[in-house]
């Protein structure tokens, strides 16, 4: 049956000799989906969800039971006191823009303590220049690069202390960087020793791709807000856009009202249908994840078997669902993608090129034979093109599926 897809015996034989190797690292991850899956079903019970929350508004969008359902389910599935959770926003980018813009006024500091955001927000802050930028409204920016892939504790310390800052911005995965991804340990700590110098600043993570990878969120290590996106984890591969806020109320009412419009927040806002979709999204949420983890863990064994440098090794605890391989090689990262995109359900005989993609500094080189547009929970590999090359591979809505992409990469570097 493989041959059907061109995978060769010798391939087969490497990926199953990994596979036993990952074997104590798929027990933990079942282990924290069996708690996940539990919150998200005690919220559906808690909720009432039933057939009825399914029912679509058009228009304003008033009185809609679904909506005001999922939102007080991620409420509890994050631990937060309130969430907004909208098809309105379109990424996750979208979403944190929007919270920016909610909390911050001209004259306010925004200070990032993991270097600088992902590529797309370099034009929402002004780090490139735009004129809808936070900068061009007299929005002050400011970063701390991270040590040795930890926060700089001291430095941290020592700017609050000096500096009113309104909003400290926490970027959880790694992005397009080389550093590591951020464990809820890490960020727990470094927001302690924030709140302690000054509890008025305002500590918003942006938690993409690191939902349900633990049984814990940022929230319950003392995140006021946290950002992600429903085309990455918690859609289940199932919700067809829209991304989630959640944390203090009155942060999230202030970002309701960005969102729609003064007066009116998060009264408004048309489902169009889409309720079952991201209900459907968030239960399936659980099991979605542990899959794309199984899928991240088997790719680094076997490309550290391969001999290519990974990040993180099948062995270390993990924060995010994105697994990066270092090639070196513009060529080598281009066939790897090629090889990804093959072995996908959709546009399978499309050929993978690097391209200007908006938003982005370099060329970007991505698989997405998606369901959904851009989905990064369902299997995915992109990168920018530029030293030293890495591969950002994430995602697969089940592990035989992701298992089989990478058999299919693997062919493809081998056969290059």
């Amino acid at each position: 049956m493989y041959q059907l897809l061109g995978i060769s015996e010798k391939v087969v034989e490497l990926v199953n000799r990994c596979e036993k190797d990952c074997e104590e690292q798929f027990r933990q991850i079942d282990e924290a989906c069996e708690y996940n899956s539990l919150k998200v079903l005690a919220s559906f019970h808690k909720n009432k969800v039933s057939e009825a929350c399914f029912n679509s508004t058009t228009g304003y969008g008033y009185n809609d039971l679904g909506r005001e359902t999922i939102e007080n389910i991620f409420k509890d599935v994050l631990g937060a006191e309130d969430a907004l959770v909208r098809s309105q926003f379109i990424s996750g980018s979208h979403a944190l823009t929007v919270c920016f813009f909610a909390l911050l006024r001209p004259g306010d500091t925004l200070l990032s303590i993991c270097g600088k955001p992902y590529d797309t927000l370099d034009e929402v802050i002004g780090i490139k220049e735009n004129k809808s930028s936070l900068k061009s409204f007299g929005v002050h920016y400011d970063q701390i690069d991270l040590v040795e892939d930890d926060f700089d504790y001291e430095t941290i310390k020592e700017y609050i202390r000096n500096h009113k800052v309104k909003v400290v911005e926490i970027q959880r995965s790694k992005g397009y960087s080389t550093r590591k991804s951020l464990s809820l340990d890490k960020v727990g700590k470094v927001i302690k020793c924030i709140k302690e110098i000054d509890n008025n600043v305002i500590v918003m993570v942006d938690n993409c791709y690191c939902e349900f990878v633990s049984s814990g969120e940022p929230i319950s290590v003392g995140a006021d807000v946290i950002v992600g996106s429903l085309i990455k984890n918690l859609g289940g591969g199932i919700a067809p856009n829209g991304a989630y806020i959640a944390g203090r109320h009155d942060l999230i009412e202030l970002c309701a009202e960005r969102l729609t419009l003064p007066g009116e927040g998060r009264e408004v806002g048309p489902t169009l249908g889409i309720n079952k979709q991201l209900l459907q999204g968030i239960y399936f949420a659980p099991g979605v994840v542990a899959s794309s983890l199984k899928t991240a863990i088997l790719t680094s064994r076997v490309l550290e078997v391969l001999g290519y440098e990974v990040e993180p090794t099948y062995k270390e605890t993990r924060a995010d669902i994105v697994q990066n391989i270092i090639f070196k090689d513009p060529n080598k990262l281009l066939e790897f993608t090629r090889g990804i995109q093959e072995g996908s359900a959709i546009d399978s005989n499309a050929v993978v090129e690097a391209w200007d993609m908006p938003g982005y500094t370099d060329k970007v080189v991505m698989a997405s034979g998606s369901f959904t547009q851009g989905s990064s929970i369902e299997l995915s590999c992109d990168g920018p093109m530029r030293a030293p090359y890495i591969a950002y591979m994430q995602g697969s809505l089940t592990y035989p599926y992701g298992k089989l992409g990478l058999m299919k990469a693997i062919e493809k570097i081998i056969e290059k």
